[in-house]
């Protein structure tokens, strides 16, 4: 595997873990563990995707990182 495909498939990684924590009832949609967990592995998978020069999951992985930011911002002034 190249360095790109290791980005990418720990991006993908932590992606996924959130989700099945979630799925699983292990973390809420607003628990710091799943926000953080989709932070860096929207962050990571997008670093992937530049490296890669693929502009369509560039633009899903900076829109997945925005919206996940916008919550932690949100959850920090509540």
């Amino acid at each position: 595997m190249t360095l790109v495909d290791w980005v990418g498939t720990v991006g993908v990684f932590l992606m996924l873990l959130a989700y099945f924590l979630n799925a699983s009832k292990k973390v809420t949609a607003s628990s710091h563990t799943y926000l953080y967990l989709n932070l860096v592995g929207g962050s990571t998978a997008c670093i992937a995707s530049i490296m890669l020069e693929y502009w369509p999951f560039i633009i899903l992985e900076v829109a997945w990182v925005l919206v996940t930011l916008v919550t932690i911002i949100k959850n920090a002034k509540n």
